[in-house]
């Protein structure tokens, strides 16, 4: 099991990773897409969260 540190970073990486593609993209739909998938990422780093809350 990776601890939340981990978890945190990976998460940090994707999240930059996805930043630049946004950054780079050159439609509005390409943005959307991208975009979409910044608040999926969101919503795991929430959970993440939570379930490192419960486990203290």
């Amino acid at each position: 099991m990776t601890s939340y540190n981990d978890s945190s970073a990976t998460v940090d990486k994707e999240v930059r990773r996805l930043y630049e593609r946004y950054q780079a993209a050159e439609s509005d739909a390409k943005r959307h897409e991208i975009a979409l998938e910044m608040g999926k990422l969101d919503g795991r780093r929430h959970a993440d969260i939570y379930a490192a809350l419960e486990d203290e």
